[in-house]
């Protein structure tokens, strides 16, 4: 886990894409879309169906290794509104003890927008949360300091005639999107024109490596 502030608040960006608050032992994490192989087989297009189980042994492991009382999920938690319906027992005996043991909200997002309990935990559209808002997408227009997912950032660079991707979080002074934390989920560049328009001018891309944050800053 590497620190680093963000409007006044000492965070903890983790290389698998989430987000430490020690102040709160809040873990926070973006765009898990759980049952997404299951949803594109409903439609002919099967995938290995093991995306939720992994998805959630990663969180759970984070949760345990980072002593988390917290959890938000930043919209997106599953791939559509009846996913938790979906979920083989294996995976939701993990999220149902997950959600048991912590204290555990799902912002919605466009795609579980209009999810319902069958899961544990707390839904709410947004929450601000000691001064920072939580919610799905980035707003252009908000003032406030604001965290959010949405766009599964990734920082794509060539280096010696290889494309190298990692997962990032695009930052200014009071945005921070997260990347997608999910198993099965792709990326969009972290400098594509919908992404600066969501958190405007003199925007980074951060790369947490162990013990170190790479910043690269996007108008480059």
């Amino acid at each position: 886990m590497v620190r680093f502030t963000f409007s006044g608040r000492e965070l903890m960006a983790l290389p698998q894409g989430a987000l430490f608050w020690p102040g709160r032992k809040a873990l926070l994490v973006a765009d898990l879309h759980l049952e997404k192989a299951s949803w594109f087989a409903s439609g002919g297009q099967m995938l290995p169906p093991y995306d939720s189980l992994a998805t959630l042994a990663d969180l759970a492991a984070l949760a345990a290794g980072t002593g988390a009382e917290e959890i938000w999920c930043l919209g997106d938690s599953f791939h559509d509104s009846k996913g938790c319906e979906r979920l083989p027992a294996e995976a939701r005996e993990q999220l149902t003890a997950l959600t048991a043991s912590t204290r555990w909200t799902w912002i919605t997002g466009n795609h579980d927008s209009e999810m319902i309990d069958h899961c544990g935990g707390e839904i709410r559209a947004e929450a601000e949360v000691d001064g920072l808002l939580l919610r799905h997408e980035a707003d252009p227009g908000e003032t406030r300091p604001e965290l959010s997912g949405h766009f599964h950032p990734k920082l794509r660079l060539s280096h010696r005639g290889r494309l190298i991707s990692r997962r990032c979080f695009v930052a200014t002074a009071s945005k921070l999107i997260l990347p997608a934390f999910g198993a099965l989920t792709g990326g969009l560049d972290a400098a594509h024109p919908e992404i600066v328009r969501a958190v405007g001018p003199k925007a980074e891309a951060l790369v947490p490596i162990e013990d170190r944050l790479l910043r690269f800053p996007l108008a480059a």
